[in-house]
């Protein structure tokens, strides 16, 4: 049996112990996201306090600050979302302020939200109208030139990233005409076409399946969740040490970037995120959904620990190769190949696994994660949590 894994991952005996009674159990009971354990505040380690200051410039006392911000934001967007019902036109945290902003389509909406502590916008459209017409936009063919394209609740219309020097390209400008005429659109720009961070086999504490590695995402009972760009349905999957671990039990891409691998042959699952020894590996103790606007950190392992900001939700990548993924989250964070399948987590909340991006670690970029929520119900996963 395999146990260098729990000594690198450094749990207390008492972790380990839980860890282990509950392996082999592929449950398919709940579909449901994992809910908070609690309302304590989040675990703001030297370690995690040192990433964040070094990533998004704040001061030990501003990142306590700013996570207990977000902490209060995801509630308040649980009670603000429930009270504007179909006027609700989506939401996002500002920083700056430590408040959460809610857009509404009604002013008795917007009264009643204002009545779960968030500030209000009232907007034209709501966040159904929104989602609708990124659907439609979402059939269209899109060119090399176009990277991505979202529902913005700030612009209150969907936005479209171009690669720079591109946007007067022939099928570029077509496509955007094509857009325009069946959605409201805002134009914006990226330096780079977004690309796939899985990674030819070199060391590290990965998993491979082939020649190929990538990172794990989150335990859930049964195995773990990832990428989908990292293997398919069948494929066999290697631990950091050579042993095998288990193979896909499902996966999906483009169109999704998600799958889950079986554990067994000696290896376990276990509800942590590790640490890299920038910070204390982190207990996954839920999957409560982040707002944007939030600060989000992401593990993986070629770059190990980064942190940066949530920036949009349900944006449709166009990476290099042509491959078009759905649903993705846009985030702040660096990320390089082998980090894919990787996790993303705010505070002790699962948040998703590494898709792919632009940029990397020494001059920065952006990153897109696929939301863990949803390959749980796709697959019908339970999420191991501490």
């Amino acid at each position: 049996m395999r146990r260098k894994t729990t000594a690198r991952l450094g749990l207390p005996a008492l972790l380990l112990a839980a860890a282990c009674a509950g392996t082999g159990l592929a449950s398919t009971a709940s579909a449901a996201p994992a809910a908070p354990r609690g309302e304590s505040q989040p675990l703001a380690s030297a370690g995690l306090l040192k990433a964040m200051q070094r990533d998004l410039g704040l001061t030990p006392a501003a990142a306590r600050e700013r996570l207990a911000d977000e902490r209060q934001a995801v509630r308040t967007e649980r009670a603000a979302k429930k009270a504007a019902g179909a006027a609700y036109g989506g939401s996002w945290f500002d920083a700056d302020r430590g408040r959460l902003t809610v857009a509404v389509t009604g002013r008795k909406a917007a009264a009643d939200v204002r009545g779960t502590g968030a500030d209000v916008r009232v907007v034209r459209r709501g966040a159904a109208q929104l989602d609708a017409a990124k659907a439609r936009v979402d059939k269209l063919k899109a060119p090399k030139g176009v990277a991505s394209w979202r529902v913005d609740p700030k612009a209150n219309s969907v936005v479209v990233d171009v690669v720079e020097g591109h946007r007067a390209d022939n099928d570029v400008s077509a496509f955007l005409r094509r857009a325009r005429a069946t959605a409201p659109v805002r134009v914006g720009t990226v330096p780079e076409v977004p690309s796939t961070f899985a990674a030819g086999t070199v060391g590290g504490d990965p998993y491979y399946t082939g020649n190929v590695r990538c990172s794990i995402g989150f335990s859930v009972h049964g195995g773990f969740v990832t990428a989908g760009h990292c293997g398919q349905a069948g494929a066999g999957v290697r631990g950091w040490d050579g042993s095998t671990i288990g193979s896909f039990q499902g996966s999906s891409f483009p169109d999704n970037d998600y799958a889950w691998v079986s554990v067994g042959n000696g290896w376990w699952t276990v509800p942590v995120v590790l640490g890299w020894g920038a910070i204390p590996d982190r207990l996954v103790k839920g999957s409560a959904e982040a707002p944007v606007g939030s600060s989000i950190c992401r593990s993986g392992s070629t770059t190990k620990w980064h942190c940066g900001n949530l920036l949009a939700k349900n944006e449709t990548v166009n990476y290099s190769g042509g491959a078009v993924v759905h649903q993705l989250t846009k985030t702040s964070v660096c990320a390089e190949g082998g980090d894919s399948g990787g996790s993303f987590i705010s505070g002790d909340q699962a948040q998703g696994v590494t898709s792919g991006g632009w940029g990397n670690c020494s001059s920065g970029g952006e990153t897109w994660y696929q939301p863990v929520n949803e390959i749980l119900q796709r697959y019908g996963l339970t999420l191991h949590t501490a």
